[in-house]
């Protein structure tokens, strides 16, 4: 019976057990999808990431990432714990900046190891359809007066769809359940199947945001942190000036109505052409480590 190394990491983590958890598989490349499959539903955690060589391809780490229902083009949260790994498990700290290749793209992520922070840059941001707000609240089943009107409910992409909604106050935040039958007559029409709310009222008052994300569709009723889905927050920021300018560098707490405080950092700008830059930190502790029996 052949076994495969991996790890567990959390994070967007400010210590352990905070933060989103993940599984990270080293040297996978024998694996096959169907495997893969079976392992991220056995795990199930919101992802899991197989590395499928520690060579480098292309200039990059070879990386798939599989929710508990299917896999996934890109993820934010897997990508930082992932790099973790390679980082300290395969280069033993040897390099600052590494890239990985997953089927939405190669990523950069580099390493600032005097703030022990991990940053990856995503892909150039797409702005897709505009939702009503009316059928928005009904999913989330919240009065419509909760939302904030003055900026849309859109669908935002860094390399995984997102739907963007605005709210007014933490007390909006904490009121968001999700009407399942909506949810999923909404997303039949939409190309993003997860769904971040956002509002300026927060925890803890040295963040800036506190949101919440709903991904039903991948099997994740609500994640503690979303590198993707913040990365298309970040876009949305920066595209409709929310901070009454093009340019954010923001802390944005999610994961407390589930009980996993995470912290996220964003930092975007929007350059002369029009271009918006968009950067996602976080902070990454490796909790354990073990043999998988194929």
């Amino acid at each position: 019976m052949e076994k495969i190394h991996y790890s567990i990491v959390d994070v967007f983590s400010e210590g352990k057990y905070t933060g989103n958890p993940i599984a990270v598989f080293k040297n996978a490349g024998k694996i096959s999808d169907r495997e893969m499959q079976k392992i991220a539903k056995e795990i199930n955690y919101s992802e899991t990431t197989f590395i499928l060589s520690d060579s480098k391809n292309d200039g990059g780490y070879d990386v798939r990432i599989f929710t508990p229902l299917e896999e996934v083009p890109f993820a934010g949260h897997p990508t930082l714990g992932t790099a973790y790994i390679i980082q300290n498990e395969v280069l033993k700290g040897s390099s600052e900046n590494l890239i990985l290749n997953f089927k939405g793209g190669k990523i950069p992520v580099s390493f600032n190891h005097q703030e022990e922070v991990l940053w990856m840059k995503q892909n150039e941001p797409t702005f897709g359809k505009i939702l009503d707000f009316n059928e928005v609240a009904d999913v989330l089943n919240i009065d419509k007066e909760y939302i904030d009107d003055r900026f849309p409910i859109q669908e935002v992409s860094t390399g995984l769809a997102v739907i963007i909604v605005p709210l007014n106050s933490l007390e909006a935040v904490k009121k968001v359940t999700i009407n399942k039958e909506k949810y999923f007559e909404l997303i039949q029409h939409t190309e993003a199947k997860a769904i971040m709310v956002f509002c300026p009222e927060v925890y803890h008052s040295e963040n800036d945001l506190n949101v919440r994300d709903f991904a039903d569709y991948y099997g994740i009723p609500e994640d503690a942190a979303t590198g993707s889905a913040n990365g298309c927050l970040a876009s949305y920021l920066v595209k409709y000036k929310y901070f009454k300018k093009n340019k954010i560098n923001i802390r944005v707490e999610q994961g407390y109505e589930i009980q996993r405080p995470s912290l996220l950092f964003l930092k975007a700008d929007e350059d002369n052409n029009g271009k918006i830059n968009v950067y996602v930190g976080g902070k990454v502790v490796k909790i354990a480590q073990g043999e998988w029996l194929l």
